[in-house]
């Protein structure tokens, strides 16, 4: 790519060389202020094609410390100095084109060389504009893109030329003085076609330098966005256009209660949903959370809890007289004194109730959350009394199909109970809820000894014992 955009840029500066040499030579000797006009343009095409081989040669620069979006902003710039070159000859041009038609008339010496002069340089600037555009479309670059523009309205003020010209000796031959003035007008038409151009151009690069998003642009990436799964709204949609790469900068929000993984595959998303509209853009989402209108109670105050980033369990909501009351386990911190959790946990109350006006009181129980690795001392010698108290207990709950994996352990002074209990594939989570917990409470009073007791149920089907 920089190499045939470099190319592509010699042969530009090349070429109005050549050119400027031509048209300049041509003007001073005929007099004709179309051709000086002329080979005043061609002028700041040699200017201007100088500044784009310059730009080309850094704007391929990778990113660095300094530029972190890369250096292709300087074809913008060097777009935008080429249109202040252009528009500064235009005043003298338009002046002494004014002069000429206000009656001080000059000489013209028409010659057969007159008219090969602009003959060429249509020639020269058709093979040119089209060669350029096509290696700045194919990779997005504003200064070749002006180059190319450049040249193509070099054609037209060339055949303006040449029509003046052409008119401008009919006007001697044939003693027409109102075709002499024919040049001077060809002058002004060349200077307007300069303007229009300029006009165009600077438009272009001031949008580009200023980061200005397109609004088809923009409407087309918010369609794309908001038809996504997942996104609840697109707050800011930010896209930064530099040389023929893009950069885009999403905010997008997004429900509170989604996981991380969720969030992370919304996020992919969303970055491809972009692709398919600018496929080489370097994609940047941000993420906020939403309060959606279909969170339930339950997720309203485990939001709460997340943003204080402590856990909860063990969630109950009653609806006594016509207004909700809510039971929760809150696990905190083990090395807190009773009074910082009681401060902290009321806070946290505080900050539910403000959240979740329909909720009228909190009863929050409060749990320790262990803080470091345990290093229980086995009991093996107890596991086949324990096992045989458990079994005998479990005889009392026909749900449970079959007990195993029976471990004891000693945790500092207590004893801790681990065991497979085994029921029907259909019950549903409720019922095995309530089933655990009945026989957690039962081997309890059936073992006094027993601490803590954690049971996993499993599936019929996934026992293969």
């Amino acid at each position: 790519m920089h190499r045939e955009k470099r190319t592509a840029a010699i042969v530009s500066l090349v070429a109005a060389v050549l050119m400027s040499a031509l048209k300049l030579s041509a003007g001073l000797l005929t007099g004709s202020l179309a051709l000086l006009s002329e080979a005043a343009h061609s002028a700041l095409d040699l200017i201007a094609s100088c500044i784009t081989l310059f730009s080309v040669q850094v704007s391929d620069r990778p990113a660095d410390e300094d530029h972190n979006y890369g250096h292709a902003k300087i074809e913008s710039l060097s777009a935008f100095i080429e249109t202040v070159l252009m528009v500064t000859p235009c005043i003298w041009i338009i002046t002494e084109a004014i002069r000429r038609i206000a009656g001080h008339h000059a000489a013209l010496q028409l010659s057969p060389w007159t008219f090969f002069i602009p003959l060429l340089a249509i020639a020269v600037d058709t093979y040119r504009s089209r060669a350029m555009r096509r290696v700045a479309r194919r990779h997005g670059s504003p200064a070749l893109e002006a180059d190319a523009l450049h040249f193509s309205t070099d054609i037209w003020s060339s055949v303006a030329v040449l029509i003046g010209l052409i008119s401008a000796w009919a006007g001697v031959r044939w003693h027409i003085p109102h075709l002499q003035l024919a040049d001077p007008i060809a002058a002004l038409v060349v200077s307007a076609v300069i303007l229009r151009a300029c006009w165009q151009l600077a438009h272009e690069t001031v949008n580009a330098l200023l980061d200005a998003t397109p609004k088809q642009l923009r409407r087309d990436l918010m369609r794309e966005l908001n038809r996504m799964d997942g996104v609840h709204d697109v707050e800011r949609v930010r896209v930064r256009h530099a040389g023929n790469e893009y950069f885009v900068d999403l905010t997008l929000g997004l429900a509170r209660n989604l996981t991380f993984q969720r969030s992370e595959q919304i996020v992919s998303s969303a970055t491809e949903a972009v692709k398919r509209i600018l496929p080489a853009a370097d994609v940047v989402v941000h993420t906020v959370p939403r309060a959606t209108s279909t969170e339930s109670i339950f997720d309203r105050v485990r939001a709460v809890a997340s943003r204080a980033s402590v856990s909860i369990h063990e969630v109950t909501v009653q609806q006594l007289e016509n207004k909700l009351q809510v039971e929760l386990h809150v696990e905190v911190d083990e090395k807190l004194s009773l009074r910082e959790a009681h401060d902290f946990v009321t806070v946290l109350e505080h900050q539910m109730l403000d959240e979740v006006p329909e909720i009228a009181s909190i009863l929050t129980h409060i749990e320790s959350e262990p803080a470091q690795i345990d290093h229980p001392a086995s009991q093996d010698r107890d596991n086949l009394i324990v096992e045989t108290s458990l079994r005998k207990v479990a005889q009392n709950f026909p749900q449970i199909l079959d007990i195993h994996d029976v471990l004891v352990s000693r945790v500092r002074e207590h004893v801790h109970i681990s065991c497979h209990c085994t029921l029907p594939d259909d019950l549903g989570m409720d019922q095995v809820h309530e089933v655990m917990t009945a026989f957690e409470i039962s081997a309890k009073l059936d073992n006094p000894q027993i601490y803590r007791m954690l049971i996993h149920p499993e599936p019929a089907t996934d026992n293969r014992r």
